[in-house]
């Protein structure tokens, strides 16, 4: 697995040690299998976002902690450049880039979200919450809820994000989107 995931591996390591609880009681708490949770703590395997987001919200720590390891400190505003925030490559596949990471307790997370093509099959999952996706540039296949969207450059949709969604870039191009998870 990359240097990035290893490190965020280490950080929810980590604040479980800091939280003086067990792998069980620590999955338990986020809503996983414990043999899964023991999984992205040991940094061998794909981390997926909405577990960072549950472990973020259920342990009151900001995700761009858990993700880049650096604690949030604007709290009137935060300015993100172009082709700047903190970037989160999961998988060869989908690359995310954090837009709010230096806002303390921010009621929504934004990324910059890049898939790009490939011939695997729609990975579905589901987190709590809503989310707004506005795709930038290509075309996204989006199944939500058992449906299939095609969204198209400058299409947008809001959805109930603990109905099972997934995404796929299509037509053999890369798709940059805006991704908001409320």
């Amino acid at each position: 697995m990359n240097e990035q995931i290893r490190q965020i591996a280490e950080r929810l390591r980590g604040l479980r040690d800091a939280l003086d609880l067990t792998t069980r009681e620590a999955a338990l708490r986020v809503g996983v299998d414990e043999a899964d949770y023991v999984k992205y703590e040991s940094g061998e395997s794909d981390i997926p976002m909405n577990f960072l987001f549950q472990v973020a919200r259920t342990f009151g720590v900001e995700i761009s902690a858990l993700i880049s390891g650096d604690e949030a400190h604007a709290s009137a505003y935060f300015v993100t450049r172009k082709g700047t925030g903190v970037q989160v490559e999961r998988t060869k596949a989908y690359k995310y880039r954090a837009l709010a990471h230096g806002f303390r307790y921010a009621k929504a997370e934004p990324f910059e979200v890049t898939v790009e093509p490939d011939d695997k099959p729609l990975f579905l999952n589901t987190h709590p919450g809503q989310e707004f996706n506005m795709v930038l540039e290509g075309t996204l296949l989006l199944q939500v809820a058992g449906n299939e969207v095609v969204l198209n450059e400058g299409d947008c949709i809001y959805f109930d994000s603990t109905c099972p969604h997934g995404m796929k870039a299509m037509n053999g191009k890369r798709v940059v989107f805006l991704a908001i998870i409320l």
